[in-house]
């Protein structure tokens, strides 16, 4: 069981709970807990299926025979690349489960995002011609971890799209790309042995760094335009964001970028939870 963990990718997870803990809170009193409980469900479903399909795809691929980084299953031997996909089935089936029920109890109309969410998540790098591998990766991600993650979530607990929830999902979009970019800068040499031409790839190493931290200030300068001016607690956690920063602008490469990502992902959720705490007042 520990390998199916591993290979659920736990670092990446804050990029599916911090949108959901933000827009719930940002919903206020017209919170519901049964709509907030289903879209963690397929926030976490859809990141789990994303991770084990990326797996699976580059497994067959071949393009994770030689990457530094979290366990690959397939590429690795520990599990088959069919019980890999069936795991990303299984995951892809409990999101579409949830977003059923999310849809009944809110709009029709949803089933329409889950089913655009789907594909996307699978054609990350998934299919005959993954979108991944030609450097859209991140927008994808900041479309539908960022934007649709949180002004969805806000959508079926008020039956309303405002603009302070679009200013939510702006920072919740933009760390949920930071953990894709420092991903894809640790991956830069071998994603260009095989051909797979990441944002990051295609940026340059130095430019693809800072990309990265123009993604970390971005998630500080959009808090303010939900109209809360205690949105701007989210700046405690700025020390941990430059403490990152200056590491990747330093130069960090290969097994010390690792770290890194982890502690990306925990600012994302610190940065949720502090926006969170921000907007219940």
């Amino acid at each position: 069981m520990n390998i199916w963990i591993q290979g659920a990718r736990p670092r990446t997870l804050p990029a599916a709970v911090a949108p959901v803990i933000v827009a719930t809170v940002l919903a206020g009193k017209e919170w519901k807990p049964l709509q907030a409980l289903l879209a963690l469900i397929v926030s976490l479903a859809l990141q789990i299926a994303v991770n084990y399909s990326n797996d699976y795809s580059d497994g067959i691929r071949g393009t994770d025979d030689d990457r530094v980084g979290p366990v690959r299953l397939v590429a690795s031997g520990l599990a088959s690349a069919q019980s890999v996909k069936r795991a990303a089935q299984i995951s892809f089936l409990v999101a579409c489960v949830a977003g059923l029920v999310l849809a009944s109890l809110s709009a029709w109309w949803v089933i329409l995002v889950g089913i655009a969410s789907v594909l996307a998540a699978w054609g990350y790098t998934g299919g005959h011609a993954p979108y991944g591998y030609r450097g859209f990766g991140e927008l994808s991600v900041f479309t539908f971890f960022g934007v649709v993650a949180t002004v969805g979530t806000f959508y079926v607990q008020t039956l309303e799209i405002t603009l302070a929830a679009f200013a939510a999902s702006i920072p919740m979009g933009a760390l949920s790309c930071a953990l894709l970019a420092i991903n894809n800068i640790r991956d830069i040499p071998g994603d260009q042995a095989v051909g797979k031409k990441t944002l990051a790839v295609k940026l340059g190493d130095q430019k693809a760094r800072k990309f990265f931290v123009g993604l970390l200030i971005t998630a500080y300068i959009f808090p303010i335009f939900t109209g809360h001016t205690l949105a701007l607690l989210t700046l405690a956690t700025a020390p941990a964001a430059y403490a990152i920063a200056r590491e990747v602008l330093a130069g960090a490469k290969g097994e010390d970028l690792i770290p890194l990502l982890g502690r990306t992902g925990q600012l994302q959720l610190h940065f949720g939870l502090t926006f969170a705490l921000a907007l219940s007042f």
